[in-house]
This record gives C-alpha cells, structure tokens and sequence, in this order.
C-alpha cells in the first residue's frame, strides 16, 4: 500500500466527506481510481493512501500544474490528465483504459480556486470577474456585459435559486459594463437592499449562478455521470459529492433511473423507456450530509451531499435526459 504523508493541516483544503467517500468506493489495493475532479488533490491523496492506482483529471491548467508534486510523491501511481471530466471516458481511452473500479466527483468550485483573487470566483475578495475553471473561453465579465437582461435573469433563477433575480439583472444591465468582482457585488447588494455588515451576503446566489452558467457545470455534470456509467466495470463504485441543490438533484435522478426506480418515468420525459432496459445501478445508498464537526472544522461542507452506488453487469444506456429534464423532475 502507498503511504503518503498528510498534506498540510488547512481546513479550506480538506477534501469534503472525505472517510464517508473512501467509505462508498471500499477501495481494494490495486484496484485503479478515478478522481475526476482533482482540485488540490485532497481525495487523490486519501486514495492513494488506501491502496489505489489513481487517474485523476482536472479541467483547470493550475491544478495540473501544481499536481505534478503529488505525480512524483506517488511514484508511478498517479496518472494526472489535462481534461473535461464530462469527456473522462474518452480521455482514459486515449490511455488504453477502458474500464475501472471507481469513480470519485467533487462537483462546483474548487477551495483553491476560491481562494486566489485574480481567477474571480469569490464576491469576498476583489479580483477581475473572470471565473472560468479551464481559463479559457468567454468569462463572467463578457458574458454579463453582453447577455440580454432577461437571459441574466434566468440564468440567476434557474442556477442560483435567486427569487429576485429580474431585479438584480435589471441592476447588473444598467451598471454596465463591470469588470471587477467587488463591482459585481455591490451592484447586486444594493439591488437587494443588503445593509453593509449584515449576515448572509446576497451576492452568494448571483456568484454560484454566473459561474454555473460560465463554465457549462450542469451539463458537464450530466455527461461526467454518462461517462462514469461506461467506465465503471460490474461492481464498480460511484460516489459524487454536491454542494447545491440542481447538482444534488441531477445525480439522484440519474441514479434513481439507472436502478430502475425510474419506472413510472414523469410528466417530463418520454415515458417509460426505462421498463425495457436492465437497471445499471445497485438501489444507491441513502444521501449522506458531513457531521456537525466537520462542517465546524470546514465551512464548505456545510452544503455538501454524497451520493453513491455500485455497477451492475447492465450494458451502459446509450442515452440520456438533458439537463434541463433532469433538473424539472
């Protein structure tokens, strides 16, 4: 087993659920791992730990980069990819795998990520409004200074659960154009009426709206879970950790379909293709939500649900539901 000493003590980096999510994937020494979303590497490390050969993947070019310690701690048993883990599938073929034992998503914004200014993410802090995860493409600035007011507004609705969002996008279009995160922020609390110093900052929605929005997460989370179901080998182990409720609800719904507690379909989606295919999925495990000590001792787990299951001897579905069907049910 590779022993790998303890990174840092720094709650902001502790990987979320981390024991519940070593837990769901009952790694087996020299099984191979999937971290599909690599981040600063907190899971990675946990499974090395435990035995496992990791491929992990991240889209960001700074997590890569700064992985390549953890590469050569590993001494040949971790594999990090520059990538998607929507396309993880694909990237792992490119490497002649073409199936695995586990798969491990740690989905939104990562701690390290948050924490640094210039990439934007963080309404706490001052930075250009950038946001973008793989640093490339259109950022938040361009996107908000160029969109329709009304496809503002349905993206903070739709992505953020902000009930006022009509006005807030009314406040973001006229302040045009905005090209700083605190400009971005102060815009959106006057909009709500949010006296300075007062608890629960408004702009928390409008911010994880904007980078959902920015960074396509929702639909990549719907093609990473379609990726995973191909990958897994039978007996596989499935584990995903959201922060906010559209994510949490898109993975309960793929796992629900996919172990045949789908149906009865619903009064979204074509009914009931799911009688005439064989359930991919075990009946997942309940949802698990971090004890009060961890979210005393780290903050972000607070909003953090785990979701798991295991692999059957199915063949994968060749389909499925849109984003926007998964999210209606």
């Amino acid at each position: 087993m590779t022993v790998l000493p303890d990174p840092p003590k720094d709650p902001r980096h502790d990987p979320v659920l981390r024991d519940e999510v070593l837990s769901a994937l009952a790694i087996v020494p020299g099984e191979a791992h999937v971290d599909a979303t690599f981040g600063a590497g907190g899971y990675t490390r946990a499974m090395l730990a435990a035995g496992a050969d990791v491929i992990a993947c991240d889209r960001d070019p700074d997590a890569i980069a700064e992985g390549q310690a953890l590469v050569a701690e590993a001494d040949g048993k971790l594999t990090l990819i520059h990538g998607r883990f929507g396309e993880i599938d694909r990237l792992l073929a490119e490497r002649g795998i073409d199936a695995v034992d586990g798969i491990t998503f740690d989905i939104g914004v990562s701690s390290m990520q948050i924490d640094r200014d210039e990439r934007g993410f963080s309404f706490q802090k001052d930075g250009p409004l950038d946001m973008r995860m793989a640093q490339e493409g259109e950022s938040a600035a361009d996107w908000l200074n160029s969109a329709d007011e009304g496809d503002i507004a349905d993206v903070l609705f739709h992505y953020g659960d902000e009930r006022q969002s009509r006005r807030v996008a009314r406040a973001i279009v006229a302040a045009r154009p905005l090209s700083r995160t605190a400009e971005l922020a102060t815009v959106i609390r006057k909009a709500l009426r949010h006296p300075p110093g007062a608890p629960k900052d408004p702009s928390t929605k409008s911010f994880q709206a904007i980078r959902i929005y920015v960074n396509g997460e929702l639909d990549e989370l719907t093609a990473g879970l379609d990726a995973a179901e191909r990958l897994l080998r039978p007996g596989g182990r499935l584990a995903v950790v959201s922060f906010h409720s559209t994510e949490d609800r898109i993975v309960k719904n793929f796992l629900r379909e996919r172990s045949g507690g789908d149906a009865a379909g619903s009064r979204h989606r074509p009914a009931p293709t799911s009688l005439a295919r064989a359930a991919t999925f075990e009946t997942p495990a309940r949802k698990v939500r971090p004890g009060k000590a961890e979210e005393a001792r780290n903050p972000r787990a607070r909003s953090a649900t785990l979701r798991s299951a295991v692999r059957t001897v199915a063949p994968a579905w060749s389909d499925h539901p849109t984003t926007k069907e998964a999210m209606s049910c």
